[in-house]
Formats: structure tokens, sequence, C-alpha cells
């Protein structure tokens, strides 16, 4: 790689490095979309599912539903969008840059996806700290816990309305939209077909370094995202271990009023949602910030004269593709989540048993309807033959 490559300016750096086209393999072009479309059938029910029974089953909306429910909804909008992505990683090779279905992705499908991943690590990290300061509001010794005293008593209080908890949803779509949309535009409109009006060189494809690597500006917010990332996920890794003093300061201290059962709830959702951070979310953050700079490393690069590039393989090709990999794990979430909140919440955990028991009893129902119209119908065949035979036999007897 060394030996095909000089530095060049860095006016020209960045044009030279996107002479490279990428160059997929199997992972890219059956595996991806494989995994997307599976994603599309199960996230796409289950969200559906958890909706219903949100807005439908649940009589009494508690806040903790109003963040799940908002949290279903922007996973149902990323299921619609998983075909898109099966779509893009199969055929974005072939793909022209500025085909209809290539803008479609760079200009829709990319800002929702990004929205709403980050819309569930807010809601996410806010339902942990959420049960944490109802934990320390509801169990406490004969001193207080510090976090009671340093934040004000009308947040305990708000905690518990409706209201509050759409505020705070509302406020999460917001704040998610107006941060993440100016930056996809930037890198769909500037970024990505930065390198398309360029005479000459490789035919422009979808599947690019311009649309895969993005550019310095877009990777400059991708930083400042992932640093907020880690600030709610240490958000919420404190907030477990803020509970676990809790429960040993309740084993140890006498005066401490609380209940076994509420701890452990307490304790097992942080842990879930702990759980379901580290394993979707995190791989992707940890890579993203090598990812980048590896990229902007890369820049500084452009193939020596002469050298064919259109017949090579970008150098970042394999990592690209590890990219693509680990954000499918975060996207997989979608397909988790109607889980999450079977192991959250009882309400939605007794609700959705009841509606699945109901209609599996309305199946049922169903069966034994048909069974005995069939049973029935069968018999009155066989009394109609009987009819038939006694008639003739008589019939018979009486010509005799």
């Amino acid at each position: 790689m060394e030996d095909t490559l000089h530095t060049l300016s860095p006016a020209n750096a960045s044009s030279a490095s996107f002479d490279y086209p990428l160059c997929p393999t199997a992972a890219t072009l059956f595996f991806l979309p494989t995994i997307y479309i599976l994603l599309f059938f199960t996230a796409l029910p289950g969200n559906l599912l958890s909706l219903w029974v949100f807005l439908r089953c649940i009589s009494t909306m508690s806040p903790t539903h109003v963040y799940l429910s908002h949290l279903s909804i922007s996973n149902l909008l990323l299921s619609i969008t998983t075909p898109f992505l099966a779509a893009y990683y199969a055929r974005g090779p072939v793909w022209t840059l500025r085909g209809v279905l290539c803008q479609l992705v760079l200009h829709g499908i990319t800002p929702v996806l990004h929205i709403n991943i980050y819309i569930s690590l807010m809601i996410l990290t806010w339902v942990a700290l959420s049960r944490f300061a109802a934990l320390i509001q509801n169990t406490h010794a004969s001193r207080p816990s510090a976090f009671t005293t340093l934040l004000p008593h009308g947040f305990f209080t708000r905690l518990t309305k409706v209201s509050f908890a759409n505020a705070v949803c509302v406020t999460v779509w917001v704040v998610s939209v107006c941060g993440i949309v100016p930056g996809t535009v930037y890198y769909s409109v500037h970024e990505a077909m930065s390198h398309d009006h360029e005479k000459g060189g490789c035919e422009k494809v979808c599947y690019s370094p311009a649309v895969e690597l993005g550019g310095s500006v877009s990777g400059t917010l991708s930083a400042m995202v992932i640093s907020i990332f880690f600030v709610f996920y240490l958000l919420v890794l404190l907030s477990y271990m803020m509970v676990l003093r809790h429960i040993r300061r309740s084993r140890r201290d006498a005066h401490i009023i609380t209940s076994k059962s509420l701890l452990s709830r307490v304790l097992r959702n942080i842990v879930v949602i702990q759980v379901v951070l580290s394993v979707c979310l995190l791989p992707y953050h940890i890579f993203k910030p090598i990812f980048i700079s590896l990229a902007h490393d890369q820049l500084e690069l452009a193939p020596s004269p002469g050298n064919d590039t259109c017949s090579s393989c970008h150098p970042l090709s394999i990592f690209v593709e590890l990219k693509n990999c680990l954000f499918l794990l975060a996207a997989l979430r979608a397909s988790t989540d109607p889980v999450m909140y079977f192991v959250l919440d009882r309400t939605f955990r007794c609700q959705t048993l009841r509606l699945l028991r109901c209609n599996e009893s309305i199946a049922k129902r169903r069966q034994i309807f048909w069974t005995t119209k069939e049973s029935t119908n069968q018999k009155v065949e066989r009394l109609g033959e009987e009819n038939v035979v006694t008639a003739t036999a008589e019939l018979s007897q009486s010509v005799l």
C-alpha cells in the first residue's frame, strides 16, 4: 500500500483518496442485506404489537409507558428503513450516485437512522435515571441520600406525572432532529456529492468512499455525537453503581424502609438497559472514532501517477465493512427492544400475555366452530345417504 501511495497537498488529497473504489465482499453483498430483511420482519410486528399494547390495552398510562411508547415509535421508523438499507448494500455498488434510490438513501434513510438511534439512547438513559430517582426517593434511611438534597423536591413530583414524561419525549425528539439533521444534510449534499462533478476517473457509484467515509465536517460532528453517547452511557453506569450502593446500605442500616422487590426491580431495569447499550451501541461507538481517524489519515494519501485506481481497492474497504456490521448491531436494537419492554414493565408483560392468550382462545374457538360445523355437515350427509337408501328400498318393495 505504501509503495503505491504518496503524500499530496491538502487541496488535492481528498479528491485523490476517493479515486479508489470500495470493494465489497460477501459480508456487504449478502450478509448485511439478509440480516436487514430479517430485522424488518421481526422489528416491524414486534414494535406494532408494543404500540398496540401501550396505546390500546393499558388503560392508565404511567410515565414509563410514555417513554417506552415513544421508543416503540422510534423503532418502528427505524424498522421501515431496513429494506432500503438491504437494497443499498446489495445493489449500492452498481447504483449511480445521482440515481433516485441512492439519493433516497442519502437524503432520507441516513437522517432517519441516526435520529432514531440517538432518540433511543436518550430515552433509555432517562428511563434508567428516573427509575433510580424514584428509588432513592421512596427507599431511604434516617439520613437521606445526597441526591435527594441536591435535586429540587419538585423534580421528584414531576417524575410521576404523565405530562412531564410527554414533555421529556417531545424535547428528546426536537433535540435529536435539530442536532442530527443539519449534519446529515451537509454530509449528503456537500460531502457525499462533492466528487460527482469530477471528470474522468472511476464511475461514480452509490457505495463509494465519498458516501461511506464522508468528510472532515461530518467526522467532527460524529466525534461530538460519540462524546455525548459516552456521557449518557456513563450516566447509566453511574446509576447502576449507585443502586448497588443503595442496596448495600439497605442491608446494613436497620432504619431503611425498603422493599426488596422494588430494589430488585429497579436494579434489573437498569441492568437490562446497560446490557442493551453495551451490546448494541457501545461497539459501534468505540470503533467509530478509530474509523474517523483512519479516514482522516487516508485523506492525506493519493494514488501515484499512472496507477490504475479503478482496478484497485480502497485501503479502507475492510474497515468500511466492519463499521457497517457494527452499525447493524446498533440497528438490531429495534428487534430486541420489545423483549426489553417485556422484562422492564410488569403491566406491559401482563397485557401482552393477555392479548396473546385472547388471540389464542379466539383461534381455538374458531377451530372448534369449524370442526363442529364440519362434523354437522358430515352427519347431515350421512343422514341424507341413509334416507336415500331407505327410500330406495321402500320403492323396490312397493314395485315388487
